[in-house]
C-alpha cells in the first residue's frame, strides 16, 4: 500500500493571497461595540477607579490561612527559634495587603457612585486591624471546626488531614473572615471572597450568614447557605444542601433586600445530601435530623426526624422484571 503523496496534505490555496474580510470588517463592528457603552440598558465601568483583581484578594486569603494554621501552608520551616519573627511579618504583610485592599474598594464606591467621603484610609487601617484583632478568636472557632470534622468522619485519618485537604474547612474558614468584614460595612469584597472559595469548593456560603461553632460540610460539592441563614452550634451538613430563599416575584427585591429570607437551623442539627430547606420562616428544631432529598418550607420541631418516603425501585433485565417495595 502506498503512502498518500505529501502534497495532497497541503491547503490548496497556498501560494494564494486570500483576502481577509473579516478582519478588515473590524472597525465597523468595534464602532457598534462602542457605541453600546453610552446604553443605560448596559453596563460598563469606563472613566471610574479600577476595580480589584481576584488574584490579589486569592494571595490575602492564603496570608490568613498561613496565620490561622501556621506552618501548614508556609514554604519555610516555623519552629521555635524564628517563630516570632515569622508570625511578625507575615502578620505584618497581611495587615499591609488588607488595608490597602479595602482602602481600595472603599475609593472604588466612593468615586464611581459620587458618594460622600467614606474615609478610605481610616476606615480600611481599622478594619484591617479589627480583622487580626480576632485572629486569636477566629483560630479557636476554626480548631473546633476541625475536631467536629474528626470527631464525625471515620475516613478522617487525622487533624492535619482535614486542615490540609478538606474543601468545607477551607469553605468555613474564608466565610468566617469574610462575615467580619461584611459586619463592617465593607462592599464587595466580601462577597469576592466567599465566591473565590466557591470557586474552589464548590460550595456557596454568603458572607451575611451567621454560623456557630463546631461546624461541618461533608464532602461539600454543591452546598448553598443564603446571606441570612442562622445556623447554631454543631450543625453537620452534607454535599448539595440548599438552605435557601423561596421564590419571590420580580419585583420584590427590592422589598426584601434585607428581610430574612433564609432558614434557621438550630443546634445539633444534621441535614443529609440533596436536602432543599427554604424560606425566612423556617426553622429546623435543634437535635433534629432532615434526610436526604427532602424538600422543606415550613419549620419543624426540636427532635425531629424528616424523611422522604423509601421509593419503589424497578429493576429489569433481559430475563425478567423485578420490583423492590420498600419496607
Amino acid at each position: 500500500m502506498s503512502l498518500p503523496d505529501k502534497k495532497d496534505n497541503l491547503c490548496r490555496c497556498v501560494g494564494t493571497r486570500i483576502r481577509n474580510v473579516q478582519r478588515t470588517a473590524l472597525p465597523g463592528v468595534i464602532d457598534r461595540i462602542i457605541n453600546t457603552l453610552d446604553d443605560p440598558e448596559c453596563f460598563a465601568h469606563i472613566g471610574d477607579e479600577p476595580i480589584h483583581f481576584s488574584t490579589s484578594v486569592g494571595d490575602m486569603i492564603e496570608k490568613l490561612r498561613n496565620i490561622l494554621f501556621p506552618g501548614y501552608f508556609s514554604n519555610e520551616k516555623v519552629d521555635s527559634v524564628n517563630l516570632t519573627y515569622h508570625m511578625g511579618q507575615e502578620i505584618t504583610r497581611l495587615y499591609d495587603i488588607l488595608s490597602r485592599q479595602v482602602i481600595h474598594v472603599l475609593r472604588h464606591d466612593c468615586l464611581r457612585y459620587d458618594r460622600v467621603c467614606s474615609e478610605c484610609e481610616r476606615r480600611g487601617n481599622e478594619a484591617a486591624f479589627t480583622v487580626i484583632e480576632q485572629i486569636p478568636v477566629l483560630r479557636k472557632k476554626l480548631s473546633a471546626d476541625v475536631r467536629a470534622a474528626y470527631d464525625g468522619d471515620p475516613a478522617a485519618k487525622s487533624h492535619d488531614e482535614i486542615i490540609f485537604s478538606y474543601p468545607g474547612l477551607y469553605a468555613i474558614t474564608v466565610h468566617r473572615i469574610a462575615r467580619i468584614l461584611h459586619q463592617l460595612d465593607i462592599p464587595q469584597l466580601p462577597r469576592i471572597m466567599s465566591e473565590l472559595a466557591h470557586s474552589l469548593t464548590g460550595i456557596d456560603i454568603h458572607p451575611g450568614a451567621t454560623i456557630g461553632e463546631r461546624f461541618v460540610i461533608d464532602h461539600g460539592t454543591g452546598v448553598v447557605i443564603g446571606e441570612t441563614s442562622v445556623i447554631g452550634d454543631n450543625v453537620r451538613i452534607y454535599q448539595n444542601v440548599t438552605i435557601g430563599a423561596l421564590s419571590l416575584p420580580r419585583d420584590a427585591g427590592e422589598k426584601l433586600r434585607w428581610a430574612k429570607r433564609h432558614p434557621t437551623i438550630e443546634d445539633d442539627v444534621i441535614v443529609y445530601s440533596g436536602a432543599t430547606v427554604l424560606g425566612g420562616d423556617t426553622v429546623i428544631g435543634a437535635r433534629s435530623v432532615v434526610g436526604g432529598n427532602v424538600w422543606l418550607t415550613h419549620s419543624i420541631p426540636a427532635d425531629t426526624k424528616i424523611f422522604m418516603e423509601e421509593p419503589r425501585l424497578i429493576i429489569k433485565s433481559q430475563k425478567k422484571e423485578t420490583i423492590l417495595e420498600s419496607n
